[in-house]
């Protein structure tokens, strides 16, 4: 675990894993992180530069726990059912921005930002569907050790496809 990607991409496994037993709570995760995401690399885009450096994490922090409350209590205001399949999930996602900023993701291209955003997305949504049609014929697939089982079929579903050789 030492390369920056891989702290940033296992944090995204825990609601990856346990807010998709649904593609609605999969869909309503997804949504609040794009907005909070979005809002916090304006946000430090801006005090970046006014903030002495060695208060950067704090400010951060602080940044990332008030904007993750207002999506919170907006998401409770809106759908409290909503709000409840989302559990501790959608507190996740303020470490996740710490630990994007501190990896330099916001100082990288939109391009970037933009496909990890789409492919966690993805991911997410994919999951709660697939959670969802297996969940009527397996129970497991619906709880949480169904979404490790299944995340670790897929995972390896990946690795045994074949993929094109390039010729050196």
């Amino acid at each position: 675990m030492n390369k920056p990607s891989t702290l940033q991409n296992s944090l995204m496994l825990t609601p990856l894993i346990g807010a998709t037993d649904s593609w609605v709570t999969a869909l309503g995760l997804w949504l609040m992180f794009i907005v909070v995401i979005s809002a916090f690399g304006v946000s430090m885009g801006a005090l970046r530069s006014r903030v002495v450096p060695a208060t950067h994490l704090l400010a951060g922090v602080l940044l990332a726990a008030a904007l993750t409350s207002c999506a919170e209590l907006a998401a409770q205001a809106w759908s409290l059912q909503g709000h409840r399949h989302l559990g501790i999930y959608a507190g996740l996602i303020a470490l996740q921005c710490v630990v994007l900023e501190h990896t330099g993701f916001f100082q990288s291209a939109w391009r970037d930002r933009l496909r990890l955003c789409g492919v966690f997305g993805a991911l997410l949504v994919g999951m709660g569907l697939l959670r969802e049609l297996l969940g009527g014929s397996f129970h497991l697939a619906a709880l949480a050790p169904g979404g490790f089982i299944l995340l670790g079929l897929l995972i390896a579903a990946w690795q045994a496809w074949p993929r094109p050789t390039t010729p050196h």
